[in-house]
Formats: structure tokens, sequence, C-alpha cells
């Protein structure tokens, strides 16, 4: 759905992105992480055709974003992290505005504008000046202006900034929704526990350079792992553990630790069940047995560059 190669941008003295290169499935949301600085809003908004790069090239839903600017513009959604809202109109008349700057035709831009304040919850507040409205429902308005054209592709730039924890639950699940129907999207934001509740892949961004870009638990593949690491937990110590799983078949990769164990066993169900069964068998107390998830800011920390030891050269 977006394609980047060779993505190159400069300002005045400093290379912001450093020969990009990096491919988005349809139907994903992904996580775009990194530390300040690291080129997330240049990148952002060279994918929405706002920037020109120095060179390399972006498509859009097979379109190119530098050739045919507003063609890609018609295919997708942009919220910068500092976005506007016109404070003295009304929420309808500020989604018919941005229905008629779209190329909405004028006979639906009503209709369109109530579809897309209904998704967002704000159907109650069209007569409600935005001005008038809570941070919450403000980044609410904006995301529905972002996509009452029905953009296949969704960007967005620290979209829970400022927002209260329900708030951002409620974002959460409005992403999901999204996907499910259809967009992809591209999240920047700080929050990584926030993105862990509905990314499917995660960018990491250092320095203008990509230095991670993996699927996430849960993401679609083409060829489904043939086995998968799951988290044994035991009601009390169990002493000969190690020993009754180095002896049961397809179990591998086993650690101990303390009253459990991690382990790798077949993805299948009837695998993992004969796996379960022979355990409990052997008398081991089996009190948890579940796929272990590692965490976005597991997968974060992860990709952090190696200190040295303190004292070492």
């Amino acid at each position: 759905m977006i394609e980047v190669a060779r993505l190159t941008f400069d300002y005045p003295g400093t290379r912001a992105l450093h020969g990009v290169s990096f491919h988005l499935p349809a139907g994903s949301i992904t996580a775009l992480v990194g530390p300040n600085g690291a080129g997330k809003t240049t990148l952002l908004r060279c994918l929405a055709a706002l920037e020109e790069p120095l060179e390399g090239s972006v498509r859009v839903d097979g379109v190119d974003a530098l050739a045919e600017p507003r063609a890609c513009h018609r295919r997708l959604g942009y919220l910068s992290d500092f976005f506007g809202l016109y404070d003295d109109l009304t929420v309808e008349q500020g989604l018919r505005h941005a229905a008629a700057i779209r190329g909405v035709p004028a006979a639906r831009d009503r209709e369109v504008a109530r579809r897309a304040a209904g998704r967002l919850g704000i159907l109650d507040r069209l007569a409600s000046r935005a001005g008038e409205l809570s941070r919450g429902l403000r980044q609410r308005l904006a995301i529905a202006q972002a996509i009452l054209h029905e953009p296949r592709v969704l960007l967005l730039d620290e979209p829970a900034s400022g927002l209260d924890p329900e708030a951002r639950h409620s974002l959460a699940s409005l992403f999901v929704r999204l996907r499910d129907e259809g967009m992809t999207l591209l999240v920047s934001s700080h929050i990584l526990a926030e993105l862990d509740a509905y990314s499917t892949h995660m960018l990491v961004l250092r320095d203008g350079r990509i230095v991670s870009h993996e699927p996430l638990a849960g993401a679609s593949s083409a060829a489904p792992a043939a086995r998968v690491t799951v988290a044994l937990a035991l009601a009390h110590p169990f002493p000969a553990l190690a020993s009754v799983l180095a002896g049961v078949e397809g179990v591998s990769g086993v650690r101990v630790e303390g009253a459990g164990a991690t382990l790798e066993v077949p993805a299948d169900a009837e695998g993992q069940h004969r796996v379960l069964r022979a355990l409990v068998e052997a008398g081991v107390p089996v009190c948890g047995f579940s796929p272990e998830r590692r965490s976005m800011e597991d997968a974060y920390l992860a990709t952090l560059p190696v200190r040295p030891a303190e004292g070492s050269r």
C-alpha cells in the first residue's frame, strides 16, 4: 500500500532522512517510533506529498506521490501533530468545508460530513463551534476531517498527544475499526503502551535511518510460524521440571526460571495439547500455558545500540 525507496531529505546543513526504504502492507497499522529528531515527522510529510525529497520515490496505493501529489492526496488522510481548526465554524461547517477542499461534490457534502462525525462519535456536536470543544473532541474532529473522503491510507503524527486515558482508549478502538474497514494506517507516537494496543507492525527510525521494521504479535503472515514460544507457569516450584521437559516430544529451547519456564512448542493447537497433556500426566503443577507476547516496548528496546560497560574502552 505504501512503497518507499531510497528516500533522502535535507534541511539546510542537516540530512534528515538517509536513503530510507520500506513497504507497508495493505490493512496494517504500523507504529512509527524513534527518539525526538529521528525524522519521523519529515518522513510522514514526504509520504503525504507535502515535502519534496532530495531523491528517492514514494508510492501510495500505486500512485507516485512526487509526480502526482494531488492524486496522492485523494488516496490518503493526514493529521499533523499541531493540527489547525477553524474555531469560529461549527463542527458541521468545518467538516463540510473539509469535504469541499477534498473534492467531495456539493450535493454529498452534508451526507459525508455526518457520516464522518458519526464514525468519530461527534454527531451530537454538529452545532458546536470548534473553539468550544475539549482537546479530545477537537482531536476527533480533526481525524474526522482527515477521513471523510474515505482515504485508503491514514497518516497520523502523535494523534494521542494531550488526551486522557479514556480518550486514548477510544482512539485505539477507532484505529482498529478503520483498519477492519480497509484502511492502512501509519501512526507516529511516543506512547509505546498505547501503540501496543492496536499496531500490527513496528517501524523504528533513528538518526534518519530505518533500524528495524518487523511484524508484531498477531500480524498476518503468508508463512505461519511452525513453532511458538510459550510461557509455562506453575502453581509451585517443581524441581524435576527441566528433566521432564527434556523428555517431552516437540519441546525445545527450554529456559527454566523459578516456578515456571519458557519453551518452544508446535504452533498448532493439537501439538500444544500433546505437550500440555504430557506435562500434566508427569505431575507438573501447571497453572498457566500461553504464547509469550513480546511487548512493543521490549521490541523497541531491543533495537537500541548496545552501550559499552562502564569503565570499558
